[in-house]
């Protein structure tokens, strides 16, 4: 099973399995000599850990982090390293009735027709579990980027949409990760009572990007608003990526959109300009609706606990093609580097 690396010279390898011993993270490429604080990194985790909030699943899990290589004396060594995060209220019964049963919208007949074999319980490698490793990875990515701030928050759940778009990112988001208290309200209420019906919801996540550099990104293929979208994209029930003005950009003439350079989102060409990085992220509803959902334990929406997920996974992408350009300033003349 090939596929799950991410990056060029800050390669994540994430591997586990939901109702597993255990998930984790290979981090290759980090640099040495990186100081890191475990409290952190535990912070990070706890911000996407299930359980937290009536409208999460029913799991619970501390999520606590074991680092077995690569780090010595809380800094960095340069070589390798693995994180492990402990499953521990699998509860392996609650998904009996899918061993023989296929979920519309999951990985779970696709897998058996790639495979010919697969780990029912809680989707497997399939599982948005397995996303707890890419925070992990987004942690140490962001000891990179110390001069790039990353924001995400939701921005639409079904047909609640946010009055007040935050203007900085010092935005309070609240306690599911809505900058708009009213709306955050609204949104609760509607989650619980979906939770209660087995039904599922999904939305739209907003992500800025400040104090990125210039110049990040290549030309062709690995253009940075590329690798973001595959980035984004690879995150379960993600089924949409806009850049900038997004979807205005097919009726908004050029006159207009040359305007203002903020209407590229931060990025001319697949580089990086400097300014702001705007996206915009859509996630469908959990698939596991009913019955299903009744009987097993789902978040009614994963909008919650996703959005430490979207930054995290925006830090690799960032710290990754940091790196490169780093490597290739290097060879530069130092006219040009200035």
């Amino acid at each position: 099973m090939p596929g799950n690396s991410f990056g060029q010279m800050f390669k994540m390898t994430t591997f586990g399995e939901s109702h597993g011993e255990a998930l984790g993270v290979v981090i290759d490429g980090m640099p040495a000599g990186v100081t890191i604080n475990i409290d952190n990194l535990k912070a990070e985790l706890k911000r996407r850990a299930p359980g937290q909030h009536e409208v999460h699943t029913g799991r619970k899990e501390e999520d606590l982090p074991e680092i077995l290589s690569g780090v010595f004396e809380n800094k960095t060594l340069g070589t390798p390293i693995t994180v492990i995060v402990r499953n521990t209220n699998q509860q392996s019964q609650d998904y009996a009735a899918l061993k023989d049963s296929y979920r519309p919208g999951h990985a779970d007949e696709t897998t058996m027709k790639k495979f010919g074999i697969r780990d029912h319980r809680g989707g497997g490698r399939a599982s948005g579990r397995e996303t707890l490793a890419r925070v992990i990875a987004g942690y140490f990515a962001g000891l990179i980027l110390t001069k790039v701030s990353f924001y995400a928050y939701i921005e639409q759940v079904a047909h609640f949409k946010i009055s007040t778009t935050p203007q900085d990112h010092n935005v309070d988001r609240g306690e599911i990760n809505i900058p708009d208290p009213q709306m955050t309200k609204e949104v609760i209420s509607f989650l619980r009572d979906c939770k209660i019906k087995g039904e599922s919801a999904g939305g739209i996540v907003h992500l800025s990007v400040l104090g990125a550099p210039a110049a990040l990104g290549e030309p062709v293929f690995d253009k940075l608003k590329a690798d973001l979208a595959k980035a984004m994209l690879s995150l379960p029930a993600c089924v949409g990526f806009t850049l900038g003005e997004g979807l205005n950009f097919a009726h908004k003439l050029g006159s207009e959109i040359s305007q203002d350079k903020k209407n590229f989102g931060g990025m001319e060409g697949g580089i990086s300009n400097g300014e702001e990085i705007n996206l915009k992220l859509i996630f469908k509803a959990p698939s596991t609706v009913g019955k299903k959902a009744q009987d097993g334990r789902h978040d009614p929406c994963i909008l919650p606990r996703v959005i430490p997920v979207v930054e995290a996974m925006a830090k690799v992408v960032m710290a990754d093609h940091f790196l490169r350009q780093s490597a290739y300033s290097a060879f530069l003349p130092s006219s040009t580097n200035q």
